[in-house]
């Protein structure tokens, strides 16, 4: 119940921003996207500033001071831009979480990608702070200070760290070359672990759309003119920094070192992370749909369940039954999501049969024979000029709620799970004047590709493929969260006015 009362708050939000923004373009529907976007600003304003930063105790931040009032037009820019990208991505990252925990995308199959997301906040911070430090200003003073009394008190070391920072000139060049190397370290373990964090989802998205990107530069750069980052005193030992201003979203944590103790903001990281990490089991659910079975019978090896599989759970391989196809599907019953987007992908889910119907994949317990026979007895009963079959998602809108003596409603683990044919089947064969296809909010797929394959597929330009003989003009689709009744119902509005203007009769083109 609490889970569903913050969904609900989070689809409220989300409607906020699609009034200007539209489904396609809404920053929340890409924020992991935006994420590795921002990663790339951050790397290509860093090399600009790296070209002109020294190393060493002075020239570290003479250079920096020289970027950014010398050459305010670019170097100036460019240390602004860094420093916005940064703190930007530190908010895309935990709202990014946060949403994936409001919509429950953590548990089982993506248990993987959320421990890695949890290492991926760390790698972030420990790069940001190190950011900070090559400055060398009394900012970075106070921030090494601060750090070193942090780490001593987990006594690691034989001499305590914060001796090296007592006295003016007991900080040397060398100390900035290992800040640089850090520097340029922690960002290619960064990459590694992102590319990590994707390997199970096939087609991750990591660019965002164009517009958006855009969008998001154009933010930083005026951000970055209006107000520019600028650097605190030169770094002094021999003087305890006086007034300091802190970037929160890096810094938060280093004022409740002194407010509380170092013990105990270790034991508040230490806790946040152990939390993180468990949430995939803390919070799993109570009971996990079975996962698709391939049936070898109906079954040519063609790889579009490989294709389509959003989460890599299907792979190739040789094949066992003898029969003259090379390969056979097999599932990763551990990474499958049961959301049958293989199902729609099968070239055998065909409901023209006459005989048993059952598919090269199916999920044991939505089965297409029992799919179709549903949709037979729903348009039995159906009434009047304007006939609609509905087809919708567990995970959106419940399209139950259109039912009415003209409108039959069927509801499925994700669209993409709906074969092409099966629309062709309810328009010839089981006499339906029009199908409306319901599914999630557009770049909000519970299962990630599912309105992709389903708008790739009717559009005929992903195989299997639309019939052409099925006229368009019959079929619409609707992208609708829970609470879009308003666009639920319009969507079926206008197909059914579109259907009274239609010729009667045999609908063209599938006689």
């Amino acid at each position: 119940m609490m889970n569903k009362y913050f969904r609900n708050i989070l689809q409220r939000l989300e409607n906020l921003f699609n009034a200007p923004f539209g489904q396609r373009l809404n920053p929340w529907y890409h924020l992991g996207a935006i994420t590795f976007f921002l990663f790339w600003v951050i790397l290509v304003s860093g090399i600009y500033l790296y070209i002109f930063y020294r190393t060493g105790v002075d020239e570290a931040f003479q250079t920096v001071e020289s970027l950014t009032h010398d050459q305010w037009y670019a170097g100036g820019v460019m240390r602004s831009l860094h420093r916005y990208a940064s703190d930007s991505i530190v908010v895309t990252m935990l709202l990014h979480m946060l949403r994936n925990f409001i919509t429950g995308r953590f548990h089982s199959f993506r248990y993987f990608s959320w421990v890695i997301g949890v290492l991926l906040i760390w790698l972030v911070y420990i790069c940001g702070i190190n950011g900070y430090w090559m400055v060398w200003d009394r900012l970075a003073q106070f921030i090494a200070v601060a750090t070193a009394e942090w780490f001593d008190w987990l006594s690691l070391f034989g001499q305590p760290l914060v001796r090296n920072f007592l006295m003016q000139g007991a900080v040397d060049d060398r100390f900035f070359t290992l800040l640089s190397f850090t520097h340029i370290t922690i960002p290619l373990v960064l990459l590694l672990f992102m590319w990590v964090h994707t390997k199970r989802m096939n087609h991750a998205e990591t660019n965002p759309p164009r517009y958006l990107a855009v969008g998001v530069v154009m933010t930083l750069l005026v951000l970055a003119l209006i107000k520019p980052a600028l650097s605190h005193a030169h770094a002094d030992l021999s003087l305890v920094p006086g007034v300091i201003h802190l970037d929160w979203f890096y810094l938060a944590p280093y004022p409740l070192i002194y407010v509380w103790s170092p013990g105990a903001v270790w034991a508040l990281v230490g806790g946040i992370t152990l939390l993180l990490l468990s949430i995939p089991w803390l919070f799993k659910p109570r009971a996990r749909a079975p996962v698709a079975e391939v049936h070898l019978d109906n079954c040519n090896g063609c790889e579009r369940c490989f294709k389509d599989c959003p989460y890599s759970a299907i792979t190739m391989q040789p094949r066992t039954d003898g029969k003259l196809h090379a390969l056979q599907p097999v599932v990763d019953p551990d990474l499958c999501a049961s959301c049958g987007i293989c199902v729609g992908a099968c070239p055998s889910s065909m409901p023209f049969r006459h005989n048993k119907l059952v598919s090269g994949i199916e999920l044991p317990h939505r089965m297409l024979m029992t799919q179709r026979a549903d949709i037979d007895r729903a348009l039995a009963v159906l009434q009047g000029n304007a006939r609609v079959m509905v087809f919708g998602c567990d995970c959106a809108y419940d399209v139950r709620v259109l039912q009415s003596e003209g409108v039959a409603a069927l509801s499925l683990p994700c669209i993409g799970m709906l074969p092409p044919a099966f629309v062709d089947y309810v328009l010839r064969d089981a006499h339906a004047d029009g199908v409306l296809i319901a599914g999630c909010r557009e770049g909000d797929c519970q299962y990630r590709l599912g309105i992709r394959w389903t708008e790739q597929r009717l559009a005929r330009e992903r195989a299997p493929h639309l019939r052409r003989r099925v006229p368009l003009q019959r079929i619409e689709l609707c992208w609708a969260g829970v609470l879009d009744d308003d666009l639920a119902h319009t969507a079926l509005a206008v197909l059914r006015a579109r259907i009274a203007r239609l010729p009667q009769g045999k609908i063209l083109g599938l006689e």
